[in-house]
C-alpha cells in the first residue's frame, strides 16, 4: 500500500518555525481547536521547542487518513502532545484537520471515519525527537547596537533605571532588535493618556543576549512623552501599572 501524503505541508527539523507558530498553524487549520482546555494551552505558552512526525496513514479508494503527534518541550522541562487528524469526507474533497489532546480522544474520532473495518494503518515509530531551541530566539539587525543601547540608557528618566554594569554590557552590544510588547494592558489614565512597552533586545559581542524593557507614557504634569527603562519585562509592567494608578 502507497502512502501518497503530503509531507509539504509539515515543517522539517531543520525549520526555523517557532514553537508558538507552529502551535498557531496548527490551531488556525483545526476545525476543532476551540475545544482544547485552557490549561492546555496555558501550558503551550512556555514552549521551548517543538517537533512533529507522521504516526499513522491509511489510504483507499480516494479516502485517506493520517494522524500526526506534535510534540513540545515546555520550560519546566516536561513534554506536551497534541494529536492531529486528517482526513477528506469523499474521493477528491479538500482534507479536514481536527486536534486532540490525547490517544483515545483520536481513536474515537478516527472511528467514525468511513473506513473499512478491516484495513491496516501504516504504522510509524512514535518516539519523537525533540529539536534543540535555536540558539538565538531572536532576528537582530547589525545598525550601530552599541549606539543604540547608549541612547536608550540616556534618555530613561526614571530612578531605577539600569546602571553601570549594563552600559557596559550594551557597549560590547553587535546587534539588536526593537519590539513592540503587548499584552496585560495596565489600567487606563485620563482621556488623552497612552502607554506604550516595547523590548530592546540586543546581540552582545560574547554571543549572549540582553533585553532592556522600555516604558514610553503621557503621564506626566505637561503631557509630554516619558521614557522609562527596566531590565525585565514584570518590572515595566509593574512601573506602567503604577503609573496609571495615579491619575485613575
Amino acid at each position: 500500500m502507497s502512502v501518497p501524503y503530503e509531507t509539504a505541508a509539515y515543517e522539517s527539523p531543520d525549520s526555523p518555525e517557532s514553537p508558538e507558530e507552529h502551535l498557531a498553524r496548527l490551531l488556525g487549520r483545526a476545525l476543532n481547536s476551540f475545544e482544547l482546555p485552557d490549561e492546555t494551552l496555558r501550558r503551550l505558552d512556555c514552549a521551548l521547542a517543538h517537533d512533529g512526525s507522521l504516526h499513522s496513514a491509511h489510504h483507499s479508494a480516494g479516502l485517506h487518513r493520517e494522524t500526526y503527534r506534535h510534540t513540545w518541550l515546555l520550560a519546566d522541562g516536561s513534554a506536551l502532545t497534541l494529536w492531529e487528524l486528517v482526513h477528506n469526507t469523499a474521493p477528491g474533497a479538500e482534507p479536514q484537520h481536527e486536534v486532540y489532546v490525547d490517544e483515545e480522544e483520536l481513536r474515537t474520532a478516527t472511528s467514525r471515519l468511513p473506513f473499512p473495518p478491516d484495513a491496516p494503518d501504516f504504522e510509524l515509530p512514535v518516539t519523537v525527537q525533540l529539536s534543540a531551541p535555536p540558539a538565538l530566539r531572536q532576528v537582530y539587525v547589525p545598525d550601530r547596537s552599541a549606539d543604540h543601547g547608549r541612547r536608550l540608557l540616556r534618555r530613561a528618566e526614571n530612578a531605577d533605571r539600569p546602571g553601570a554594569e549594563t552600559a557596559a554590557l550594551l557597549a560590547t552590544a553587535r546587534a539588536h532588535r526593537i519590539t513592540q510588547a503587548f499584552g496585560r494592558p495596565s489600567r487606563a489614565g485620563r482621556p488623552g493618556q497612552c502607554f506604550s512597552l516595547y523590548e530592546h533586545a540586543f546581540l552582545l559581542g560574547d554571543g549572549a543576549e540582553l533585553s532592556l524593557w522600555e516604558v514610553e507614557h503621557t503621564v506626566t504634569p505637561d503631557g509630554r512623552h516619558m521614557c522609562e527603562v527596566y531590565v525585565s519585562e514584570d518590572a515595566a509592567r509593574d512601573a506602567m501599572e503604577r503609573r496609571a494608578a495615579q491619575v485613575s
